[in-house]
């Protein structure tokens, strides 16, 4: 992975495009003219001739040759590489190439101390509250039925507009929430992330991007692939990181999580004439 470290408090909304664009796609951009970029972006071509000289560089030339020589062929790009010479295969095997490239980009932009620094949240909340809009509900709803079974106090968010009032009331500097913030933040994301500076709790946002405006006002941030704006915006890296953070914070506590695991077992054989599987 390549880190720019670039400066996105002081970007403007399609300078963060753009830099996210080049952040999930970089070997594509070292072979990109200035208007494929702006193409692939939906920005106007004047916004990527500007954005070079905004970050460091003289211009796009300029970037590509500062850039090429540090960056190697990742494995996603040796994947896709293999995976684009199959030509006329079927949707299931042009699905199944996707959902491999997601995974390697979620990988290849893995951060284990931001997962390690998400799971201690976790660990430590008073209560954790889930803030999943849209098609991120299944992911929140997995990640409360399973991390409920180790004795956690889950609250899913699901009042808007003014009624998310009535859930921040309650908020205390000792939980976490958790913010699922694909392709934007909505206004009650937003408003949550406010209200943190206020209460002291903590917050982390999984995302499908890499630069946003948002990305410095959480306390951590996962990235997890969908695909770009106009793609279709596939579950499968986010699921992963779920799965990943459940199974993590099942093994932080391992010998009470299984013996709440046994509890259940032991609560379905008790009852199973009256309420069988």
């Amino acid at each position: 992975m390549l880190n720019f470290n670039w400066n996105t408090e002081m970007m403007s909304p399609n300078q963060h495009k753009i830099a996210d664009y080049i952040q999930k796609n970089t070997q594509q951009v070292l072979l990109s003219t200035e208007q494929e970029i702006s193409d692939a972006v939906k920005v106007s071509n004047a916004s990527v001739s500007r954005f070079w000289r905004s970050v460091g560089y003289k211009n796009l030339k300029d970037f590509k040759r500062e850039v090429g020589s540090e960056l190697k062929v990742s494995p996603s790009g040796k994947m896709n590489n293999v995976m684009s010479k199959v030509d006329g295969q079927e949707l299931q095997y042009h699905t199944l190439k996707n959902s491999v490239d997601h995974l390697y980009k979620t990988m290849e932009q893995f951060s284990h101390v931001s997962f390690q620094e998400a799971v201690d949240l976790f660990i430590h909340a008073q209560k954790i509250h889930i803030y999943s809009p849209g098609p991120s509900l299944g992911l929140a709803e997995l990640l409360d039925y399973r991390i409920s079974r180790y004795g956690m106090d889950v609250h899913l968010i699901d009042k808007v507009g003014s009624e998310l009032f009535e859930d921040l009331m309650h908020f205390t500097k000792e939980d976490v929430v958790v913010i699922f913030g694909f392709i934007r933040l909505l206004p009650e994301a937003n408003v949550i992330l406010k209200h943190a500076e206020h209460v002291g709790y903590k917050t982390i946002i999984i995302t499908d991007q890499l630069v946003s405006e948002f990305s410095t006002q959480a306390d951590v941030v996962l990235f997890a692939s969908r695909g770009e704006l106009q793609e279709f915006h596939s579950m499968i890296a986010p699921t992963f990181i779920i799965e990943n953070l459940i199974i993590a914070i099942g093994m932080r506590n391992k010998d009470k999580n299984l013996d709440k695991l046994d509890q259940l077992s032991q609560l379905r054989k008790r009852y199973s004439a009256e309420l069988p599987r």
